[in-house]
């Protein structure tokens, strides 16, 4: 991977953790509030339940960005954590935090256990 490559894959890592930070809901979206109506009560719950699931896979996807911007530095960016072997442009493009080849994050995608117990998990779901 050129200098130019590794420049523009950090620029873009930059500008997500910038987006992810500007766009992060705040706690105070998942106050619990009270509805003597049952269904109202329902809806709030579920609105909850929407807002927690995205702040979860939102810090994990800004901890898996974090983590690339260190392989960068490190000059391990775009080889597998598991395997070692190049991580595909495409993929790269497509998922530029992704810690896994493509092969690597299928097998740990069905939960084949050498690959899922390396990593933590939260890495695992953002890649």
């Amino acid at each position: 991977m050129t200098t130019t490559d590794l420049a523009t894959f950090r620029d873009f890592l930059i500008a997500k953790r910038a987006e992810l930070a500007k766009n992060a809901p705040g706690l105070e979206s998942i106050t619990i509030e009270r509805s003597a109506d049952e269904i109202e009560e329902a809806q709030y719950e579920i609105s909850r339940e929407i807002v927690i699931a995205r702040i979860n896979s939102e810090s994990s996807v800004r901890r898996s960005v974090a983590a690339a911007l260190r392989r960068i530095q490190n000059g391990t960016f775009g080889t597998c954590r598991h395997c070692q072997s190049e991580i595909g442009r495409r993929r790269l493009e497509a998922v530029p935090w992704t810690a896994l080849c493509i092969r690597c994050q299928e097998a740990a995608d069905i939960g084949e256990e050498s690959i899922v117990n390396s990593f933590d998990p939260a890495m695992l779901d953002a890649a």
